[in-house]
């Protein structure tokens, strides 16, 4: 299901939960959530496309930004996805596959990703293209997303009670590890959760 209509479904209260999202003050109208782990982004580019800081991306009125169609990011990476967009600068598809296939066919030179795209990316045709910028934001919490239309304030803690039980027992970082580097995996469950 794409992250636009999983918003909506969330909004209106036919999908309960979804699995990570972030916040933002739109969606804390109608969503609540149980912070487990935090990461930042990163803008993934063609290596031959001459971009080397953020700053060369805006100014190249040639250059075209992949994103996932509903997804908002970390403070400077949306500020970019905003700017290219006013300018007709952003190609939108419901997943990362379409956004790598744009990517290595130079339809567009840059997208943004987080550490759960690195297995992709580490894919032989991919790394070879791409090089990685850091936007230069601090992490980014992401929590379970819960419904306030489906689940009442006691169901809602409840859930949110039990999350920060496996984020305190070790069980989210056993988790990470299975996928991630142990580096990794233990920055993204040492963070500062949000009010």
């Amino acid at each position: 299901m794409s992250r636009a209509r999983i918003w909506q479904l969330i909004e209106s209260g036919a999908l309960d939960f979804s699995l990570s999202g972030i916040s933002s003050p739109e969606r804390e109208r109608f969503a609540s959530f149980a912070w487990y782990f935090s990461n930042k982004y990163y803008l993934l580019v063609r290596k031959d496309s001459g971009i080397s800081r953020l700053q060369d991306f805006a100014r190249n009125g040639h250059f075209q930004l992949g994103a996932i169609r509903g997804f908002r990011y970390s403070r400077n990476a949306n500020r970019l996805v905003d700017k290219l967009s006013a300018a007709n600068r952003v190609s939108q598809a419901g997943g990362l596959e379409p956004l790598y296939e744009a990517l290595l066919l130079n339809r567009i030179q840059g997208m943004i990703m987080e550490p759960f795209d690195y297995p992709a990316v580490q894919e032989k045709r991919i790394r070879d293209a791409t090089s990685i910028i850091g936007f230069e934001d601090p992490s980014v919490p992401h929590g379970l997303i819960m419904s306030r239309k489906a689940l009442t304030p006691a169901e809602q803690n409840k859930w949110r009670a039990l999350v920060d039980g496996m984020l305190a027992d070790g069980t989210v970082r056993r988790i990470f590890e299975k996928y991630f580097n142990p580096d990794l995996a233990a920055s993204m469950v040492q963070f500062q959760a949000k009010p």
